[in-house]
C-alpha cells in the first residue's frame, strides 16, 4: 500500500498550536481483554497494578499506570525489561512482567546476544529518508527483525517533500520489485503527508520507529504528536547523516489509541533470529525452492534447480538471492550463539581445524 497522495493532512504540523495531552487511560496505554487475562493468570500479589513501561532509565523505568506517570527502582530480581512491556507495580517495586505478546530485538554488537528494543509492538515501521540513498538490504534486514518479533513491518519513505515526485514514485518501484510483498507508505513531517493514513493502520496498536540517524523517526513522532514531543536534529549536508538526537527509547501516547515508540538511529542491524524466520520474508524465493527436483537442492549448480532457473530468466534477481543467502547464514550463526552449548561445541571444532591448517602449512616450508 502506498501512500502517494499530495493533499494536506488535517492533522497538526509539528510547528502548529500544541495538541491537548492525550489521557492517560488504561485503554490509550493499549490495555485490553487480552491483557486482562493474562493480569489474572500472572502470580501477582494482590495489592498489584498493572503499568506500561514508556522508558528505560538503566537503575530504573518510567511507567505510566492510569492518569499518571512516575519512575520506579528495578531491584536484581527483577526480569530484564523492554519499552512496552506490561508489568504490574506493587508500591515502590516491580511485582511481574506480564507475557509479552511480541519482542523486537537484535544481535547485541559486542556480545551477538539478545538485545531488547521494544515489546508488544504490532507494527515496526522502518523509517527510509529519501533525502540519502537507502540500502535495501538494511531494509530486509529490518523486516526480518520484524517478522521474527511476532510483528508487521512497514516502510516509511520520510522527507518525500524533498524529491521530485517521479523520483518518489521510482522509489516506490524499487521497494515493491526489489523487496517483493512490501507495503510501504510515503510521508513528509514538513507537509503532513501520510501522517493521516499512518494513524489509520496504527490505531489502537502500538507502533515502534526504526532506522538510522537523520532518517526522520523523532520528527515523525512530532508529525503525529502534533506538538514537539522529541528532540530533532539537524543532518549534514555532506552525507546527509544525522546526529544521535534520540538517546533512548520512549513510548509517546498519541490520539486514536496509538502508541509510538521512537527509537536511537541504528548503526548495525545484527540478526537474532532463526533461519525459519528469515525464509518467511523471502517466500518469494522460498516458493521456487520448493519448486526444485531434489529436495536437499543447495541452489548452486544442481540440476533442475527452480531457483538457478528463476535467476537465469531474470524473474529472480541476483541481490536478492545473494540478501536470502546472507541473512540465512547469518540466522543461522545467531541460532548457535543462542544454544551456547552448541557454539562452544562448534567454535572449539574450527579452532581444532585451523590448528591443523597452520601445522600442515608448517610441515610444508
Amino acid at each position: 500500500m502506498s501512500c502517494s497522495d499530495s493533499s494536506p493532512s488535517l492533522r497538526p504540523s509539528p510547528s502548529s498550536t500544541p495538541s491537548p495531552t492525550v489521557p492517560i487511560t488504561p485503554t490509550a496505554l493499549g490495555w485490553t481483554d487480552r491483557w486482562q487475562s493474562q493480569l489474572l493468570l500472572a502470580d501477582s500479589t494482590p495489592t498489584a497494578s498493572p503499568a506500561r513501561v514508556l522508558r528505560h532509565d538503566g537503575a530504573s523505568v518510567l511507567v505510566a499506570s492510569e492518569g499518571a506517570t512516575r519512575s520506579v527502582l528495578l531491584r536484581p530480581a527483577t526480569p530484564p525489561l523492554a519499552v512496552g512491556d506490561w508489568i504490574t507495580i506493587d508500591g515502590e517495586r516491580v511485582d511481574q512482567l506480564i507475557e509479552r505478546t511480541s519482542l523486537l530485538q537484535r544481535s547485541h554488537p559486542g556480545t551477538g546476544l539478545s538485545q531488547p528494543i521494544a515489546a508488544n509492538v504490532d507494527i515496526i515501521g522502518i523509517v527510509c529518508g529519501v533525502d540519502r540513498p537507502f540500502s535495501v538490504g538494511r531494509i530486509e534486514r529490518f523486516s526480518a527483525l520484524a517478522w521474527d518479533a511476532g510483528a508487521t513491518p512497514l516502510i516509511m519513505l520520510s522527507k518525500s517533500d524533498l524529491v521530485e515526485p517521479a523520483e518518489m514514485s521510482a522509489l516506490e518501484s524499487q521497494i515493491y520489485s526489489e523487496v517483493p510483498g512490501s507495503d510501504v507508505i510515503t510521508v513528509s513531517a514538513a507537509l503532513s503527508k501520510g501522517i493521516d493514513e499512518l494513524f489509520e493502520q496504527s490505531a489502537g496498536k502500538t507502533i515502534v520507529l526504526i532506522g538510522e540517524s537523520g532518517a526522520g523517526k523523532s520528527t515523525l513522532v512530532n508529525a503525529m504528536a502534533g506538538h514537539n514531543a522529541a528532540a530533532t536534529g539537524d543532518v549534514r549536508s555532506s552525507d546527509r547523516k544525522g546526529r544521535h538526537t534520540t538517546s533512548s527509547r520512549q513510548l509517546h501516547v498519541l490520539q486514536e489509541g496509538v502508541c509510538l515508540i521512537d527509537t536511537p538511529g541504528v548503526r548495525e542491524v545484527g540478526l537474532f533470529t532463526d533461519v525459519d524466520t528469515v525464509d518467511a520474508g523471502f517466500d518469494d524465493v522460498t516458493s521456487l525452492a520448493d519448486s526444485c527436483r531434489f529436495n536437499d537442492c543447495q541452489h548452486e549448480t544442481e540440476p533442475g534447480c527452480a531457483v538457478l532457473n528463476a535467476l537465469a530468466d531474470g524473474s529472480l534477481s541476483a541481490n536478492r538471492l545473494a540478501s536470502w543467502r546472507a541473512l540465512r547464514r547469518e540466522a543461522a550463526s545467531s541460532e548457535l550463539r543462542a544454544n551456547q552449548a552448541a557454539y562452544r561445541q562448534q567454535t572449539r571444532k574450527l579452532a581444532k581445524l585451523y590448528r591443523g591448517a597452520m601445522d600442515i602449512k608448517r610441515m610444508g616450508q
